[in-house]
């Protein structure tokens, strides 16, 4: 198949190719977001493949029917980019990879809540500068906190296996509870009141649209960290500068942001950043924000790669793929 590939990136890319190597498939690159203005670049494609912040509106995928692709192959786990609604309405096969590495989230996960409470950047740079003070460095013991964990799927389930190793109290809340996890399952509301740490790993669908918002962030405990690796719109932006400001919460480590496309992924090293509230985040001593990387290992990498050209595979051989959102 001819697959266009949008918003490649030299990591991606050469898990992409590697892995094609031997199957043979006609890939593509675009280093350009896929959305209304650059669908036409998917002419005479079978496919397209596509990542987080890429557009499927309905004018995306109208223009892709026309121009003949018959699939998405989505090489990321979240889906709300896509109108799935009107994928079926246009005939679109849609896949998406549900899983590469939980555990390179999860780890990435603990990581971000580490540097951000032992103050790692400010350590590291202090001592670069020959700055040996431990002034404003002090932090806190994870062993005995009590860490919440929204969504004890996959990601969450390793996370919370790597927090009980620190010796911490675990609350959890889903929908779906499991009895494999060393948690104690409680609702939202008892979640957000008791805990020193909340990391969350759930998608993004509408009824998780901002859970953490004003409203939810006043019922949290006074001083608790928020860490989310999961999707930026899971929590309501200007809500948490707010409660950073007034100091309900201690800290907040983020690996993805609300308004995140157009900014993570590049380099606008050179450039103003546009997006104020993302500048004011940036600027808190107690916020530690990476580019959406949690994913990124050379595991999940093969992962994501294998599996997206498998899907590829199976929809050209006539099989209905693995992992599939929308079927004809």
């Amino acid at each position: 198949m001819i697959v266009a590939v949008f918003d490649t990136h030299r990591f991606d890319r050469a898990s992409l190719e590697e892995t094609n190597a031997g199957i043979g498939h006609e890939l593509r690159f675009f280093e350009a977001r896929l959305e209304s203005k650059t669908a036409q670049l998917a002419a005479g494609c079978d496919a397209v493949c596509v990542f987080v912040n890429d557009v499927l509106d309905y004018a995306t995928l109208s223009i892709l029917q026309t121009l003949g692709v018959r699939l998405i192959a989505l090489r990321c786990a979240g889906f709300n980019q896509v109108d799935l609604k009107a994928a079926q309405e246009f005939g679109l096969t849609v896949a998406r990879v549900p899983e590469y590495s939980p555990y390179a989230v999860a780890e990435h996960a603990v990581a971000l809540l580490l540097a951000l409470n032992r103050k790692l950047p400010r350590a590291y740079n202090r001592v670069r500068e020959s700055n040996f003070s431990l002034e404003g460095l002090v932090g806190f013991d994870l062993h005995g906190k009590t860490v919440g964990i929204v969504g004890t799927g996959k990601i969450g389930g390793v996370f919370a296996r790597i927090m009980a190793g620190f010796g911490c109290r675990l609350l959890a809340y889903d929908p779906l509870p499991r009895a494999d996890l060393p948690v104690a399952y409680v609702t939202a509301p008892q979640l957000l009141a008791e805990s020193d740490i909340i990391s969350l790993h759930v998608p993004l669908l509408a009824a998780t649209h901002h859970f953490l918002n004003r409203e939810t962030l006043a019922q949290t405990k006074r001083g608790c960290f928020i860490v989310n690796t999961s999707r930026g719109a899971l929590i309501e932006a200007q809500a948490l500068v707010d409660a950073l400001k007034s100091g309900q919460l201690g800290g907040a480590a983020l690996d993805v942001y609300e308004e995140e496309a157009g900014v993570f992924f590049h380099d606008l090293s050179g450039q103003l950043l546009q997006d104020d509230v993302l500048a004011r985040l940036i600027s808190f001593p107690n916020v530690l924000i990476t580019s959406h990387q949690a994913f990124l290992t050379k595991e999940a990498l093969i992962n994501i790669a294998e599996t997206t050209l498998g899907t590829i595979s199976a929809f050209a051989a006539g099989i209905v793929p693995e992992n599939v959102l929308v079927r004809l």
